[in-house]
């Protein structure tokens, strides 16, 4: 078998067997498959795609050529939850304390941003003191003595998919469905919870421009989590405009601890509780869909879930003050510039890749993986699509370190959001579940 009939065969459309997917995987790790024809290979599945047994045995190949982290077997039936990438997401740091607190272990490995979407783990860097980095063991043992955990993924897990995944990033081979599919699933799949929901956003800040196409990633990604023996729920989410209020990483833990109080945003609270609510549904609970919701509202105002945030916080060793008083904890930008109105009417539009490029710009997120991270600037943002404004109303504030970064901002923003005459009904942030 050599690589280079492999990648003619699918440059012509032909479908590949188990055994020469494990052939090709297992030859990028040795070195034996060139990363040269590892990335002409990625270019062929970009035209041709991947079939359903493609990606199966793809997806299988990636989580076999490393560790895999066995929870059930430590007698811990944990979910978790998977988001696409977005702008202002920040339901991870609320949904993990929320599901933990009405009983269900939650078991996350989370990744960094790129671009204009943001990443879990430079949010929670925003803490200081939150270790990122934990042994798969002691990962384990916090899931079953706090309740959740939220780390990155080790080097030991899905090797193969870091390596390709770097080849994909510099030959424009990141888009191809079956890949995205292969990649998320086989770190989630690895990482050993029993159920889990995958949020795919849809929208202007997201992959899937088209409903339809994040229905098709859904389906490739549920068929790979239910055929693997996981119970998998995709909710397809809008990401037509940033998701609640904030932009940038500590403004945005500030903001999702805000869910747990019920004092956040209606679309990132909405987020937040219908996840919730499915993960309960999944979970070893077995709850129906009346009682999950109860039960998550329960946490929320009965303080539970905030409680179980700082035993979160605290085990992992960051700070639990930022539960309740972020400011006296994370660091706050210098410059603080608001951006007005200067015209009368109802926004149309919050554009979300224009503000979250505007953020990434202000240092909030990086161009390329090697970019440095500021945790403490960002985007506030005052309006939302169907708001009515007056002239010289704020409809954002911009957190920066220089006046010159500030001033910037202010007209990526001005752009960014569409005022017009007539009044916007924005549809629900919920598309559909599959």
């Amino acid at each position: 078998m050599r690589a280079v009939d492999l990648i003619a065969a699918k440059r012509d459309g032909r479908e590949h067997d188990a055994g020469e997917i494990r052939f090709l995987v297992d030859g990028l790790l040795d070195g034996s498959v060139a990363p040269e024809q590892g990335a002409a290979w990625c270019m062929a599945v970009i035209f041709r795609g991947l079939a359903d047994r493609e990606i199966d045995a793809l997806c299988a190949a990636m989580v076999g050529s490393g560790e895999v982290v066995d929870l059930l077997g430590a007698g811990i039936d944990a979910v978790d939850k998977h988001s696409t990438g977005g702008v202002g997401d920040k339901v991870t740091l609320a949904l993990t304390p929320l599901v933990a607190a009405c009983g269900v272990p939650v078991a996350k490995m989370s990744g960094r941003g790129l671009g204009h979407t943001g990443g879990t783990l430079d949010k929670l860097e925003a803490i200081p003191g939150y270790r990122i980095a934990l042994t798969i063991p002691a990962f384990i043992e916090q899931v079953r003595e706090v309740g959740c955990a939220v780390v990155a993924q080790t080097p030991e897990l899905v090797p193969a998919d870091a390596l390709l995944y770097a080849l994909r990033d510099v030959t424009a081979t990141v888009p191809a469905p079956g890949l995205i599919a292969t990649s998320v699933m086989s770190k989630k799949l690895a990482a050993g919870a029993a159920a889990m929901v995958l949020d795919v956003k849809v929208g202007d800040g997201a992959f899937c421009a088209t409903v339809a196409d994040a229905r098709e990633l859904a389906r490739l990604m549920h068929g790979l989590g239910t055929r693997a023996g996981r119970r998998v729920v995709c909710e397809i989410t809008r990401m037509d405009a940033p998701l609640g209020n904030t932009v940038g990483n500590a403004l945005e833990v500030a903001e999702a601890f805000d869910v747990l109080r019920g004092a956040a945003p209606a679309d990132l609270t909405a987020v937040v509780r219908s996840s919730a609510v499915t993960l309960l549904e999944l979970s070893h609970l077995r709850l129906d869909r009346t009682e999950a919701e109860r039960r998550v509202d329960e946490a929320v105002s009965s303080g539970s879930a905030l409680a179980t945030a700082r035993r979160w916080i605290a085990a992992q060793g960051g700070d639990p003050r930022v539960v309740d008083a972020p400011w006296d904890v994370m660091e706050r930008a210098p410059v603080v510039v608001a951006v007005r109105a200067d015209r009368a009417g109802f926004v149309q539009r919050v554009g979300a890749l224009a503000v979250g490029l505007a953020a990434m710009r202000l240092g909030a997120g990086r161009a390329t993986k090697a970019d440095a991270i500021d945790h403490a600037v960002g985007i506030v943002l005052a309006v939302h699509p169907g708001d009515e404004v007056a002239i010289g109303e704020t409809l954002a504030t911009i957190h920066a370190r220089t006046a010159e970064a500030a001033a910037a901002a202010a007209d990526e923003l001005r752009a960014a959001i569409a005022i017009g005459g007539e009044r916007v009904t924005p549809p629900p942030v919920l598309v559909e579940r599959i």
